[in-house]
């Protein structure tokens, strides 16, 4: 496996950057198999979060193995970093999507997967969620950060959207800078379907640990600019806006997502 690699002890990031998808994949498999196995080690329970996009299809090698067998599936714990306001059946539906490509073929326990309640509004769904949240803090399946205060997940596999945009924290919409709430809502997606609920961003920026998966040239113009040497604090994309405040945030990434970044070693 080829990858190159650069790391920042400010912004505790690290880009690993594969020739191809598939390597990707190959590598996001091993990694996120041995973060559930520190954990489960550690605590018991693996937490993960996961988005939409294609990040799913690059999650393919988890459901063969030898991870199928080796992964101890009952005690993962699956959440989304945002989900659509649609029917869980709908083609838009990231719960559809994840059903679909992941979980259908692995054995975590449908009592320990988090979906949105699809039955109510926008509003109704994202304090639905945060209340979920915050039973399970109760329960004492997920711990609150001593530096920020917000829910710490384990592990968030994220992906990017071509504008930037992380869950459904678009740029320059006032949602970026929620600071009360950990799950909020949107109404004026610019991404359609319009209607969405939304970790919000201190809630990302208190993981444990991120893996932001960005494969072929689609995001290549934001991954420049996020990864770039040329910083700009006046116009942050949502993405550069997530650095973890007691996290190790990884970016996999192949050769096509990062074919405009000239200084691979600049974070």
């Amino acid at each position: 496996m080829a990858a190159a690699e650069a790391t920042s002890e400010i912004r505790k990031q690290a880009l690993l950057v594969f020739d191809s998808e598939e390597e990707v994949s190959v590598s996001l498999a091993k990694y996120t198999a041995e973060l559930s196995e520190k954990f489960v080690r550690e605590k018991g329970a693996f937490t993960a979060v996961l988005s939409g996009g294609t990040l799913i299809e690059t999650l393919r090698k988890l459901t063969e193995p030898p991870y199928l067998e080796s992964v101890d599936w009952a005690k993962w714990h699956i959440f989304w970093v945002d989900e659509r306001v649609v029917p869980k059946d709908h083609k838009d539906s990231n719960y559809k999507l994840a059903f679909d490509g992941f979980l259908s073929k692995v054995a975590i326990p449908s009592n320990q997967v988090y979906a949105i309640n699809d039955t109510l509004s926008a509003e109704g769904a994202a304090e639905d969620y945060e209340t979920v949240l915050k039973h399970l803090v109760n329960a004492g399946l997920l711990p609150l950060s001593s530096v920020t205060g917000y829910p710490v997940f384990d592990l968030m596999l994220l992906g990017m959207g071509p504008d930037g945009h992380i869950a459904s924290l678009f740029p320059g919409h006032p949602l970026l800078n929620e600071r009360e709430k950990w799950v909020t809502f949107i109404k004026d997606s610019p991404k359609p379907p319009p209607e969405r609920i939304t970790f919000t961003l201190p809630v990302i920026k208190s993981s444990a640990y991120v893996a932001m998966v960005v494969t072929g040239a689609g995001e290549v113009h934001a991954v420049s600019k996020a990864l770039g040497s040329e910083k700009r604090s006046s116009d942050l994309l949502p993405v550069e806006m997530a650095s973890l405040e007691d996290g190790e945030f990884t970016w996999f990434t192949d050769k096509a997502a990062v074919s405009m970044l000239k200084d691979k070693a600049s974070m």
